[in-house]
C-alpha cells in the first residue's frame, strides 16, 4: 500500500497549474483556505464542504478508562474531538473509481 499524503505544496502546485495564479499566490491561497476552515473548527463551528463532506466539532463527556497494561481504572478527561464524515457524493467517487494498479 504506498498510497501518498497529499501535502500543502502538492494543493498549491495543483492551485498554480490548474488556476494560473502564480506559486506565491497558490500558495497563499492554500494557506488561506486551510486557515479559515481551522479558525472556524477552533470555534466549535461545523464546516460543510459540498459535494465533499463534512468536519464536526463533537463534546466528548469525562468517563473512566482503564490502563491496559495494568488494568487500573483512569479517569479520561472532557474533550472535544473532530470528525470528518464524507458526502454521499464521495463515497460514490471512492467506491466507484478506479482500483490502484489500473484493475477496473
Amino acid at each position: 500500500m504506498g498510497a501518498k499524503t497529499v501535502t500543502r505544496a502538492d494543493l498549491s502546485e495543483a492551485v498554480y497549474q490548474k488556476v494560473g495564479l502564480s506559486r506565491t499566490e497558490s500558495a497563499d491561497l492554500v494557506e488561506l483556505f486551510l486557515q479559515e476552515i481551522s479558525t472556524c473548527l477552533e470555534n466549535g463551528e461545523n464546516v460543510k464542504l459540498s459535494s465533499f463532506g463534512s468536519f464536526i466539532v463533537r463534546d466528548k463527556n469525562e468517563r473512566i478508562g482503564r490502563n491496559p497494561k495494568t488494568g487500573q481504572e483512569v479517569p479520561i478527561a472532557p474533550r472535544r474531538v473532530l470528525v470528518f464524515k464524507p458526502s454521499n457524493v464521495l463515497k460514490d467517487k471512492i467506491n466507484n473509481g478506479a482500483l490502484p494498479g489500473g484493475n477496473q
